[in-house]
């Protein structure tokens, strides 16, 4: 019965998504140009309203309204009689939605991915290597950055074409930090460098403006905390999970000083109570809290808010990587691929439209590094005109510093819901430090063990 209902699910799945696209090869009329038509899966959220008939990226704003204008620009100007039919799907179930339509043969010729989850995909045999691929198209892989090059690398292959770094970032009001008296002569805001100064620092802000010194989505959300549980590690130069990626060992030093130190943080007021990851956002949108921890995709959104009258960030915001508390720097990073899935391509016109996709994606990068996601190329990152984009400067070390779980680590998502779940209830629940080690030790490692490899 359970296979039963899972089969179904999957194929109640793929209806949502079936009907979108055509990908067959269609003709556009006596004596014209035949056309080939591909589809384009991708979360982002959909934005048709405002930016359906802007076919020029650099007019998109925010990353919905940048990746519909890049397909549009695509579709408008490509000389090959190619049309993307983009298939949006919502961000949480989007995985389980591509499964669905694997399963039921629906499948999109080309896919975003995070890189995290990428590897499920390699292992199943199911994305074609872009090896062979990318010198055609004029993709040169020494422009890759290193984590980008990290991230779509899987058994000395190349399986998909990097979009942008993502990372776990501090978002700063500068105006509450000078009432606490934490600026810096050059204007900066101080940093801590090892927990002891990040609790002083915490503590002193919280004296001298009377509110907390984070706000940190922690209630209705896994990701944040495991994101920071992850870069806390990470700093330590601690791997949390053995060489072939079967096993996770939270019993060290180094897990009980992260989680001991996240733990303080919260017990003692240091973090804005029992927000969700909106809660948490809008908290520090008001002026609530000093540091927001959350990515860089927020970039482009709090830079907005600060410039509008009367806003509580007006002319007091700044971004920073996360800052080094231990050994090393170090921040948690994962990044957005576009990846080519086998069966996708029904023709070998359509599998040379779907790269030429991927060839004009590369190409129009730097418009995608508007978002506040970072650049995946070389060339892009060492640029004059990102380098003039806000806070870039701040944030190009994360191409080099960004670290993630390994990537022969499987089930990556789930692992990340289960170590989340455990980390925000040491939090909310103060759940002693030795049975979150303990749960989480077991359920993780019964996951891994039931992978087929």
């Amino acid at each position: 019965m359970m296979k039963r209902s899972l089969w179904m699910a999957a194929l109640a799945g793929a209806a949502l998504l079936a009907g979108c696209g055509d990908r067959a090869v269609t003709a556009a009329g006596p004596g014209a140009k035949a056309k080939t038509e591909i589809t384009l899966m991708r979360f982002f959220g959909s934005c048709d309203a405002k930016f359906g008939a802007v076919n020029d990226a650099s007019q998109g704003v925010g990353e919905c309204g940048i990746v519909t204008a890049m397909v549009n620009e695509f579709n408008a100007t490509n000389p090959d009689g190619i049309v993307v039919k983009t298939q949006v799907a919502e961000w949480a179930p989007y995985y389980d939605q591509l499964t669905a339509r694997l399963v039921a043969k629906d499948i999109p010729t080309v896919a975003v991915m995070h890189e995290s989850a990428l590897g499920d995909y390699v292992r199943r045999r199911l994305i074609e290597p872009l090896d062979a691929e990318l010198p055609a198209l004029g993709i040169d892989t020494a422009d890759f950055t290193d984590h980008a090059r990290r991230g779509v690398t899987l058994n000395g292959q190349i399986y998909a074409l990097p979009f942008d770094t993502w990372a776990w970032l501090w978002h700063v009001n500068t105006t509450l930090m000078s009432q606490a008296g934490l600026m810096g002569a050059d204007g900066k805001p101080k940093l801590p460098h090892s927990p002891d100064e990040l609790l002083a620092m915490a503590r002193q802000f919280k004296q001298r403006t009377g509110k907390p010194y984070f706000a940190w989505a922690i209630v209705k959300e896994t990701a944040a905390t495991n994101r920071t549980f992850q870069t806390l590690i990470a700093q330590q130069e601690t791997p949390l999970f053995s060489e072939d990626g079967k096993r996770i060992d939270m019993h060290q030093p180094q897990v009980v000083n992260a989680l001991a130190l996240m733990q303080q943080l919260y017990a003692e007021g240091l973090v804005k109570p029992n927000l969700d990851y909106g809660g948490a956002n809008q908290a520090f949108l008001n002026g609530e809290a000093g540091v927001v921890v959350v990515g860089t995709w927020t970039i482009d959104q709090f830079l907005r808010e600060a410039r509008k009258p009367g806003s509580p960030l007006k002319g007091g915001y700044t971004v920073v990587p996360f800052p080094q508390l231990y050994q090393r720097p170090a921040v948690f990073a994962d990044g957005h691929s576009w990846a080519l899935f086998k069966g996708g391509a029904a023709t070998p016109e359509q599998h040379a439209a779907a790269l030429k996709l991927l060839q004009f994606i590369w190409k129009r990068s730097a418009e995608w590094a508007r978002t506040g996601h970072l650049p995946v190329r070389r060339s892009v990152a060492d640029s004059a005109a990102f380098k003039a984009l806000p806070f870039r400067q701040n944030l190009t070390e994360i191409t080099r510093t960004g670290t993630s779980m390994p990537g022969n680590v499987p089930t990556q998502r789930a692992i990340e819901l289960l170590i989340g779940e455990d980390v925000s209830n040491l939090m909310v629940s103060n759940k002693p430090i030795a049975e979150v080690q303990a749960d989480v030790e077991k359920q993780v490692n019964k996951a891994l063990k039931k992978v087929r490899r």
